[in-house]
């Protein structure tokens, strides 16, 4: 993996110019920032170099970043949540998308939907799925929450690389002219921005043709604007 000093070296080489990317769909300007830096794709719960995790966001997108995932307690609690909440999909497979704050209730195809609640349960918090005000069964404690969070930035560092974009599908292209080095992820700042909705919770569950639950990633997501309110210090790179 990189070291912070070897990162620097291949991101300030970077062309000054639009690339084409290396793929094509929303996961696109990942994959074509690290191939330039040559640093393979990632698919675990870790940093991307030996300290700190690796983003990318388009400039002139509204998307939101993924923080990190993490599927609800207790086990197979996706399965009821499915069951209760789930709809048909166009393709006749049973499915939960849905996206949850704790400052708002999310309608599930035009009906009363979710929200997030944070209760106090000895001593702890607790994140909560809520339906109109009754708690589900589905939670995250503030333990595994952490814990979650410590497997994808154990260093408490991010680097945040954004691009211009133009095109689209396999016809995008990426000039990557802006960076940031954000140091010191803040776990207390994390759950301030969950209470105040600004770090949301996307569901994505589904089936397999079996039948059986296919989780397809619980994401904690955030606003790229918002972003730095999680660290304590930020450094301009690029």
């Amino acid at each position: 993996m990189l070291t912070h000093e070897e990162f620097i070296y291949r991101l300030r080489s970077l062309p000054q110019t639009f690339i084409s990317t290396h793929r094509s769909g929303p996961t696109g300007i990942g994959k074509t920032l690290e191939d330039l830096l040559g640093i393979a794709e990632n698919n675990i719960q870790g940093p991307d170099t030996a300290e700190t995790e690796l983003k990318a966001g388009r400039k002139n997108s509204g998307s939101m970043l993924t923080l990190f995932t993490k599927s609800p307690l207790p086990n197979r609690v996706n399965t009821h949540l499915l069951k209760l909440y789930g709809y048909d999909s166009e393709d006749g497979e049973k499915i939960l998308h849905c996206t949850l704050s704790a400052n708002c209730e999310t309608t599930l195809r035009g009906e009363p939907g979710l929200k997030l609640g944070i209760v106090r349960e000895n001593g702890l918090n607790k994140l909560c799925i809520q339906s109109f005000d009754d708690i589900v069964e589905a939670y995250w404690t503030e333990k595994g929450l952490e814990d979650a969070f410590l497997r994808k930035y154990n260093s408490g560092q991010l680097y945040y690389v954004k691009a211009e974009s133009r095109g689209s599908g396999i016809n995008e292209e990426f000039y990557f002219n802006e960076a940031w080095f954000l140091k010191g992820f803040s776990y207390p700042n994390f759950i301030k921005l969950l209470r105040e909705g600004i770090v949301k919770i996307d569901i994505r569950i589904g089936q397999y043709p079996d039948g059986r639950t296919h989780d397809h990633g619980t994401g904690f997501r955030i606003h790229p604007k918002d972003l730095d309110r999680c660290f304590e210090k930020r450094e301009k790179l690029l």
